[in-house]
């Protein structure tokens, strides 16, 4: 299980913690296979009990979704206040606390989009509150930091610990704990980031309408995916988004899944093009996974709800169509890795391919968190935290608006003379075993 541990009661008992074990295995239910894929006789399955025992604790299931969320949020909000009394042992504290409870991050990404309006505007204030805190004991530890610069590094050390949400990898103790620890801690320590002036809100710019209707209904129709789940939107709302009825839709796409697939297809195909200019331009494999890293952040900070439709939709295609996207995934992932590795030859393949996830995943949050996308240079500055994850022998230096320079195109200041040999850290730990992948 990813959430807190569950042990099945006897049907017909009558244990003193059900809701304790009701909400257990909603968490761990919900976090493997969605929320809307999850039925309400399933958890009362899970726990021995009737359908209808669960309504004399919930009304219902979205209710249960938000009893569960707020208990996620509530232990890591414990865990960043145990951290304030050791702020050196912060990166440690965080990792054993996702590492007991890897659902926390996917529960808060994925599934908190079907909680009710009101739910989630508590819950998002919630998170912020968890964030500040955090930026607290990260300015206390360094005081040379700005509020804003303190804030981006809380963020980022934030979904580095939940990155484990996004994956099924694993390393035996005290090899995972000590790996995600450090890669935590690099974000912590990373250089003063540098970023623009913040724009009046966080509300982003809208862009030109494309003259297209159908490019039109895939841009709105995956912003509402992304924002809803693509189970929770209809055509009707995608055709008031674009300004026509929902029925003429039909004229542009034969059902809703072709929509889902049409924009799911751009991501791949985008992500796939970067890659290949960003391996046919990059001078050996240090400067090739410089570029994939510029560039990918690039991607997720100017398209975040085309990344979370990719990271959390695919689900929902058929069969064929959800496969090749998952192989997709996987092999963009891959070739990340390779370069990691040629680049360190001592990192074995798990602890590679967790370093990946922790710097992609870190990456898609943090364009995923709107007050942070108010920033002009943002991309840049988490690209440079992506290079201290990935241990880059490099420094990102990225730099606000000017004349000669986009704000979000990272300037690389290459180490004289960097040695490419393995740092002495957990990465190069044997890994026991790999349950599989999902892209981060």
């Amino acid at each position: 299980m990813n959430g807190p541990d569950l042990v099945r009661p006897a049907r017909g008992t009558r244990p003193a913690n059900r809701r304790a074990l009701i909400v257990a295995a909603a968490a761990d239910l919900f976090s493997r296979n969605g929320y809307p894929n999850v039925g309400m006789g399933e958890v009362a399955e899970a726990v021995a009990i009737g359908p209808s025992a669960l309504y004399r604790h919930f009304r219902g299931k979205q209710s249960l979704l938000a009893t569960v969320v707020d208990e996620a949020l509530t232990a890591f909000a414990a865990a960043v206040d145990t951290a304030a009394g050791k702020p050196d042992e912060v990166a440690t504290t965080l990792a054993a606390t996702v590492l007991a409870r890897r659902d926390v991050g996917v529960l808060w990404r994925r599934e908190a989009r079907h909680l009710s309006v009101r739910d989630r505007a508590a819950f998002r204030t919630q998170a912020r509150q968890i964030g500040a805190r955090l930026a607290e004991i990260i300015a206390a530890r360094r005081p040379e930091l700005d509020p804003v610069a303190a804030d981006l590094l809380s963020w980022g050390a934030l979904a580095v610990a939940n990155s484990v949400s996004f994956h099924r990898l694993s390393l035996p103790e005290p090899e995972f704990s000590a790996l995600l620890g450090e890669l935590i801690g690099a974000v912590i320590t990373a250089p003063n980031p540098t970023l623009g002036q913040r724009r009046d809100n966080d509300t982003d710019p809208a862009p030109l309408a494309a003259r297209s209707r159908r490019e039109a209904i895939v841009t709105e129709a995956t912003r509402l995916f992304a924002d809803r789940g693509f189970g929770s939107v209809s055509m009707d709302e995608i055709g008031a988004a674009v300004g026509i009825a929902g029925p003429s839709v039909y004229n542009h796409f034969p059902a809703k899944v072709d929509i889902l697939l049409a924009a799911i297809f751009r991501g791949e195909e985008r992500l796939r093009i970067d890659m290949q200019r960003a391996l046919a331009q990059a001078a050996d494999p240090r400067d090739g996974l410089a570029r994939l890293l510029a560039g990918y952040s690039t991607f997720v900070f100017e398209n975040p709800h085309l990344i979370q439709t990719l990271a959390a939709e695919a689900g929902h295609l058929p069969d064929a169509h959800r496969q090749r996207a998952e192989l997709a995934q996987r092999a963009y992932i891959a070739e990340w890795v390779h370069l990691l590795r040629r680049l360190y030859p001592d990192f074995d393949p798990v602890p590679a391919r967790i370093r990946v996830h922790a710097a992609q995943s870190m990456l898609n949050d943090l364009a995923l968190t709107p007050h942070l996308r108010a920033y002009p240079g943002i991309a840049s500055a988490a690209a440079a935290f992506g290079a201290e994850v990935l241990a880059l022998p490099a420094t990102l230096r990225c730099q606000p608006d000017s004349d000669s320079q986009r704000a979000d195109e990272p300037v690389r200041i290459w180490a004289e003379g960097a040695a490419a040999t393995a740092p002495a850290t957990a990465a190069s730990a044997s890994a026991t075993s790999e349950r599989g992948a999902s892209a981060g």
